[in-house]
């Protein structure tokens, strides 16, 4: 009796013990969303992100470079190491590439500018940094004083005197540059363009950033006027001549371009990879800071996963920092035996916008379809604008499908809006595209504050930060790791969006027809989706090489489509012929 007595208490221990213990999960296809949601909590992201916009961002300048030594140093605290020290068989690296600038770096400093004869500044940079427009010189500390000769119309600009005089037009300083600075001899440019969706007349401070040629001979500046500014020198205006005093502080130096790259090497095709593209330069928060904030909590989310076992990815998962589209196109030109195997490009800007604040909603840009041809229904181009593209253009590809469908589940978890506009360009995906790479583009639009001085870390969301982050990694993971079972899921995806597109662009040719629209234009669009869908069932191949038996399914479901695409041309021609 005693033994078992004393026997008791210890089975009762190791039975706790071992409850105690949590078993690792580990990733697949079936818990992406569960464990992601859990773990990529947006901390990092909004931290980043936080960091990052303090600064007016041009390639080369203190906060460009502050942003990337940032991103180093959070990267080697999550366990990456520099590539140029690594062993070969460590799995993440990163390397910061330089190289020199061919024209020098710009920053803003201060300024301020005042109707001669009033206290109260019209600007100032401490509540408007965006009005020095980029590349501008400084004036002499105490400022310069000149008269304002305002120019309604534009075409009369080099008839007028304006030498020794400060140019005020409503225009981008851009395009006077020459004609008033060069030509004309003026002192400097004030100018307000700020276009109808950033709603002017609410936000009356917001100052949309705007460029002028650096010219080393002229030296010359430009100020950017906020709506209230603008209002206020024209009724000052009308009561007669009206003198400013500029003062701007600039420092424009040589510098080098500095670009970082983080890779999570694959276990099985390591040279085959997946590319999270973020630009560092802009001078706001959801613009582009949030883009890069959340490309580092991926990434090093994704260093923790691999470490503790959780996830191994089968293909290579790259991540790039840098300027605009410039760092981007180097990344996929320079090496022609790298950029062959780059599978999938994707840019992250404008990504974690407090949409209850700026407008507009999360969007998937697609690649080329035809929906940049014809866009009808509930495809709607943004302000941004797109040009009409061509049959030619158009590049068919799982991809984008694959990735609204990942994202519409995020969307449904946590009650959080997923839309999609067709192909307009600007940004990262498009040095992706231009290389035949399949490559989208995740954005925010409309935005009421896009490119002004009132971007600023008030309008970002950590939430939303968080929603991009989820769906980007369980796509990544999702596509790092197809397989067979992954390239028959994504072609039965592709032929349920087929049917529905076609049934849908049915619908919008019977509306079309009724309006007397030619028969043709509507059979040369349902023409137009069933191939980009037919072709697009082709590119699951590239994750089952020389599959027989999905060769079959391809071919299976293409007649499908095939199929359904007659019976509507055949049932439109009806309509128009009865």
């Amino acid at each position: 009796m005693q033994k078992k007595r004393y026997l008791l208490p210890v089975v009762l221990l190791l039975f706790i013990s071992c409850k105690k213990e949590k078993t690792v999960p580990v990733l697949n296809t079936s818990n992406y969303f569960d464990i992601l949601n859990e773990k990529f909590t947006g901390d990092l992201a909004y931290e980043t992100t936080s960091f990052v916009e303090k600064y007016w961002r041009v390639v080369g300048n203190t906060g460009f470079n502050k942003s990337v030594y940032k991103i180093a140093e959070e990267l080697e605290k999550s366990g990456f190491v520099k590539e140029d020290s690594a062993a070969s068989n460590d799995v993440l690296t990163y390397r910061i590439e330089k190289r020199s600038l061919k024209k020098p770096t710009w920053e803003s400093v201060n300024a301020s500018v005042k109707i001669v004869g009033e206290e109260m500044p019209l600007l100032q940079h401490s509540t408007n940094r965006n009005l020095i427009a980029l590349n501008s010189y400084s004036t002499p500390k105490e400022g310069v004083n000149a008269e304002v000769v305002y120019v309604k119309d534009l075409k009369k600009i080099k008839d007028l005197d304006v030498k020794g005089k400060i140019v005020f037009a409503e225009t981008s300083p851009h395009s006077i540059f020459n004609q008033a600075i060069v030509k004309g001899g003026a002192l400097g440019l004030i100018t307000y363009s700020n276009p109808k969706y950033l709603q002017p007349q609410k936000n009356t401070t917001s100052i949309q950033f705007r460029t002028i040629p650096l010219n080393e001979e002229v030296k010359s500046w430009a100020i950017a006027m906020s709506y209230k500014a603008k209002e206020k020198l024209k009724e000052e205006l009308l009561k007669g001549k009206v003198s400013l005093n500029v003062a701007i502080e600039t420092n424009i130096y040589p510098s080098e371009e500095l670009t970082i790259i983080a890779d999570i090497k694959g276990n099985k095709f390591p040279k085959e990879r997946l590319v999270f593209s973020a630009h560092i330069q802009e001078s706001g928060a959801n613009d582009n800071a949030t883009g890069v904030g959340v490309a580092l909590e991926m990434a090093t989310l994704t260093a923790e996963l691999i470490k503790n076992n959780i996830f191994v990815p089968n293909r290579t998962l790259t991540f790039l920092w840098g300027d605009e589209i410039i760092s981007t196109n180097r990344y996929v030109k320079e090496d022609s035996i790298r950029a062959k195997d780059i599978k999938w490009g994707i840019s992250l800007d404008m990504v974690g916008e407090d949409t209850q604040k700026t407008g507009g909603t999360f969007l998937i840009e697609k690649m080329p379809d035809p929906s940049a041809i014809w866009t009808r229904g509930n495809d709607k181009h943004t302000e941004w604008g797109g040009r009409k593209m061509k049959l030619e253009e158009m590049t068919p590809h799982y991809l984008n499908d694959f990735l609204i469908d990942k994202f519409k589940e995020q969307g449904k978890r946590t009650n959080w809006v997923v839309n999609t506009n067709p192909f307009e360009g600007g940004s990262d995906h498009v040095p992706f595209l231009k290389r035949n790479i399949p490559s989208v583009l995740f954005w925010h639009f409309t935005d009421q504050f896009y490119h002004t001085d009132n971007d600023r870390i008030d309008k970002v969301s950590q939430k939303t930060l968080k929603n991009v982050g989820v769906a980007s990694l369980a796509s990544a993971y999702t596509l790092l790791n197809a397989d067979g079972v992954t390239a028959k899921t994504i072609l039965q995806d592709i032929e349920k969006v087929a049917i529905s597109r076609l049934q849908e662009e049915k619908k919008q040719s019977e509306i079309a027809l009724k309006k007397g629209d030619s028969l043709s234009t509507q059979l040369s669009i349902i023409s137009a989706w069933k191939d980009w869908y037919i072709n697009s069932t082709k590119t699951t191949l590239d994750v089952v090489k020389g599959s027989t038996k999905h060769q079959e399914y391809i071919k299976e479901v293409s007649e499908k489509i095939d199929s359904l695409s007659s019976k509507i041309s055949e049932e439109l021609t009806r309509i128009k012929t009865n």
